[in-house]
C-alpha cells in the first residue's frame, strides 16, 4: 500500500529524512518511535503532502502510484489520512459540519455523488456509537475549547468518517491522560481491519500498551536504524535510543 524507497527530504536546504526507506501492506500497523528531531513529524508531513519539504531523492509509492506530485488535496482524495499533533480550531464550523463536507468533497473528486442526508446521519451516529462520542460533542465549533483528549478523540472520529485507506497518526498520544489515550487506542483499534494500514508515530511506547503493532521502526538521524516487533518498543522505553 505504501512504498517509500530512499527518501531524502529537506526545508530551507537543511536535509532532514537521509535515506529512509519503508513498506507498508494493507492490515498492518505500523510504530514509528524516535527521539525528538530524528524527522518523526517530517516523514508524516511529507506522506500527506505537506509542500513547505522538498523530496531531495527517492519515491512515495501509494497503492503503486508515484505521489510525489500530487497536492495534499488529492492524496486525501486518494484515501490518505493524517492526524495531526497540534489540531486547529474552526469558531463557527461544527464537528457534524466540517465531517460532512470533507466526506463530500471526497466523493466529488472522485466523480461520486453526494451522500444523501439521510445516509450521512446514519453513519455519524454509527460512527460516535462505535467511539463513545456524545451527540452534544458533534455540534460543538471544531476544536474550539476542546481538552487535548477531545481533540484526539474528534480526530479518530474523522478518520472512522472518512474511513481512509491509509492512516498516519502523528503523536497522537502527545499530552493525553491515561483516560484519553485509551479512548484514542480503543477507536483505533476499533477501525482497524483488513484493508486498510495505520502508520503511528510516537515518542513514547505508552500508546504501544493499547494498540499492538505488527512492526516498530527506530528513526534516528533522518533514517530507520532498526526494525523488529513490539518487544523492540520495551527495549526502547528501558535502554532509550542511545543503545541502538
Amino acid at each position: 500500500m505504501l512504498k517509500i524507497e530512499n527518501l531524502h527530504v529537506s526545508i530551507e536546504g537543511k536535509e532532514i529524512l537521509k535515506g529512509l526507506s519503508l513498506d507498508v501492506k494493507p492490515g498492518e500497523i505500523h510504530a514509528i518511535m524516535g527521539p525528538n528531531g530524528s524527522g518523526k513529524s517530517t516523514l508524516s508531513s511529507v506522506i500527506a503532502g505537506n509542500e513547505d519539504y522538498k523530496v531531495v531523492k527517492g519515491n512515495i509509492f501509494y497503492n503503486g502510484e508515484n505521489i510525489e506530485d500530487l497536492s495534499a488535496d488529492e492524496r486525501a482524495n486518494r484515501g490518505i489520512f493524517m492526524s495531526f499533533q497540534y489540531p486547529v480550531a474552526i469558531p463557527g464550523i461544527t464537528v457534524t459540519n466540517f465531517i460532512k463536507t470533507a466526506i463530500n468533497s471526497n466523493l466529488k473528486a472522485r466523480g461520486e455523488k453526494e451522500m444523501p442526508a439521510g445516509e450521512m446521519l446514519k453513519k455519524i451516529r454509527e460512527k460516535s456509537k462505535l467511539l463513545e462520542i456524545d451527540s452534544k460533542f458533534l455540534s460543538r465549533s471544531l476544536n474550539e475549547g476542546f481538552s487535548g483528549g477531545e481533540k484526539k478523540r474528534n480526530e479518530i472520529f474523522q478518520m472512522a468518517m472518512l474511513e481512509p485507506n491509509l492512516a498516519i497518526l502523528d503523536e497522537t498520544d502527545s499530552g493525553l491522560d491515561i483516560d484519553a489515550l485509551k479512548v484514542v487506542a480503543n477507536g483505533v483499534n476499533k477501525l482497524k481491519n483488513d484493508d486498510n494500514a495505520i502508520v503511528i508515530i510516537t515518542h513514547y511506547q505508552r500508546l504501544l500498551d493499547y494498540i499492538t503493532p505488527d512492526f516498530v521502526h527506530v528513526l534516528q538521524e533522518g533514517k530507520i536504524s532498526k526494525s523488529g516487533d513490539k518487544s523492540l518498543a520495551l527495549e526502547l522505553e528501558e535502554k532509550g535510543y542511545d543503545w541502538i
